[in-house]
């Protein structure tokens, strides 16, 4: 408390310089914040709806552009160089500037004037621009607002096409590389025509399979042989063989024949209704067997006294039966014949088949991945199509001017109230500054108790000052002109703000 009491003695010795000094300082700062050029903000706010009925429509078809992604880039985006160097062309602020040095300037003050404030939640965004001249701020803030819709269409178009391009470059190589594969597959099946394998079976299995058939057609042949052999010794062993039971039964008689005939039409009719115990079918089966030992009897009364009557037609049938055994032994040689010559050239193929077998996969493989890959890329590109007419649909994405571009009547800035009390509070305090480095600077003792700490002697006494009545009159004058002087200085700063408030309505 000591201590600020000495610092308020020290700077009361130089009030009158702190007045002063703050009369000063007051004066200027108003002066130049009167001076300050007005600040009109431009602004303007857009809403984005990325909610589009296409989406959900052509999510199975294609991929659907990320809308929001797209705006929230656009949007970081937006203040970069070159989209401020096209905003400086488009409202003509180029033809103002005289070097590349002025132009730097003006791109680096646009980049930190022009603020775009927005939120992905809600999907708008507020543009705004303070500048001296309120057409021009408009200007840009219409400039910007054109940018920021043409950007966020035309961006996603050009990556699209550029998409596509690579894809049709994709494809032509894949094309040339299917009709390098097929003709490869061309020139070697027709250099390996006979060592190719069939559909679905390898060498292995082919080889197999044609053994099997050999031994299978060796088979049939030895059955054939014996077939015929004994065809043979029964020829040679019954010379004009006797008549048998089968060769009677062979004997025709048209009338027992179509008797015997109608009855067993009768039978099967009656078997569909009766039992085999049933007597109609028992009388039936009595009267075939009948009519049967009548044929043979009558067969017996009607053989011939020629001895070749009594030889049966057996005989005949054998030598038919001969030649045909001798016909299929003919058949099932070259069969075998033909078998075993596939077999031994496949086996004289044995270790060149294989190769080949490989060769034709390793090429049938590569074409296969080469017209997979080609498909897909058909299908990507119609895709990326899709997806590019997508993109610049108005549907996709649609902007919708809440404020348009507006400049309102009244400043944004400067804050001259603010500015005019802050002007003050640094006057105050650059006066009372001052006054404390004068005392400062030329210290003097206001106390007993400063001037024996200052000299560590000790202090017998003081003697007071006496006043003169003219004195007294000069220091109460000189209290008032202090007083009047601080007072008129926040008069001053009343009067200012008052004026300033009087000039914005």
């Amino acid at each position: 408390m000591a201590l600020l009491l000495t610092f308020l003695k020290a700077i009361g010795k130089y009030r009158w310089y702190a007045v002063a000094i703050s009369w000063l300082v007051a004066i200027t700062g108003w002066f130049v914040v009167y001076r300050m050029p007005n600040d009109y903000q431009a602004s303007a706010r857009v809403y984005v709806d990325t909610q589009s009925i296409l989406k959900p429509l052509l999510s199975s078809m294609t991929t659907l552009p990320n809308t929001e992604q797209q705006v929230t880039f656009m949007r970081r985006t937006l203040i970069s160089r070159p989209n401020v160097e096209r905003l400086i062309r488009m409202v003509d602020l180029d033809i103002k500037t005289r070097s590349v040095k002025e132009h730097e300037k003006l791109v680096d003050d646009l980049m930190k004037d022009i603020k775009v404030i927005g939120t992905e939640r809600d999907d708008i965004y507020t543009i705004s621009y303070s500048n001296p001249n309120p057409k021009l701020g408009k200007d840009i803030v219409q400039s910007l607002l054109t940018i920021f819709v043409e950007g966020s269409f035309g961006g996603k178009k050009q990556d699209s096409e550029k998409a596509v391009q690579f894809i049709d470059d994709q494809i032509r190589m894949y094309e040339e590389k299917l009709a390098a594969g097929e003709n490869a597959l061309k020139d070697f099946k027709i250099r390996h025509m006979g060592m190719l394998p069939r559909q679905g079976s390898d060498y292995t299995s082919a080889y197999g399979e044609l053994n099997e058939k050999l031994n299978q057609a060796r088979l049939e042949l030895l059955e054939a042989e014996q077939a015929r052999n004994a065809i043979k010794r029964q020829i040679a062993g019954e010379d004009m063989a006797p008549v048998t039971e089968t060769a009677e039964k062979a004997i025709v008689n048209p009338e027992i024949d179509g008797r015997i005939s109608t009855i067993q039409k009768q039978l099967d009719q009656l078997r569909l209704q009766f039992t085999e115990e049933h007597p109609d079918i028992v009388s039936a089966k009595r009267l075939i067997g009948q009519l049967e030992a009548r044929k043979k009897e009558e067969a017996k009364k009607n053989r011939s006294t020629d001895p070749g009557a009594n030889y049966s037609p057996m005989l005949q049938q054998m030598n038919v039966q001969l030649s045909v055994e001798e016909a299929r032994i003919a058949s099932l040689k070259a069969r075998v014949g033909e078998y075993s010559g596939r077999l031994a050239a496949m086996r004289a193929q044995s270790n060149q088949a294989p190769e080949v077998e490989a060769q034709l996969a390793q090429l049938n493989r590569d074409y296969a991945v080469n017209k997979d890959n080609y498909e897909k890329l058909v299908q990507r590109r119609e895709a990326a199509k899709l997806s590019g007419d997508l993109s610049t649909a108005t549907d996709m994405m649609t902007f919708r001017v809440i404020d348009p571009p507006a400049v309102p009547s009244t400043p944004a800035g400067p804050d001259r109230p603010r500015l005019y009390s802050l002007v003050l509070a640094v006057a105050m305090v650059a006066g009372l500054g001052t006054a404390l480095l004068l005392s400062q600077i030329r210290p003097t003792f206001l106390s007993q108790h400063s001037l024996r700490e200052t000299t560590g002697l000790p202090i017998l006494g003081s003697i007071g000052m006496n006043w003169t009545e003219q004195q007294k009159v000069r220091r109460r004058r000189r209290l008032y002109a202090f007083g009047v002087a601080v007072a008129s200085l926040f008069t001053a700063y009343g009067g200012v703000l008052a004026f300033t408030v009087f000039r914005q309505a």
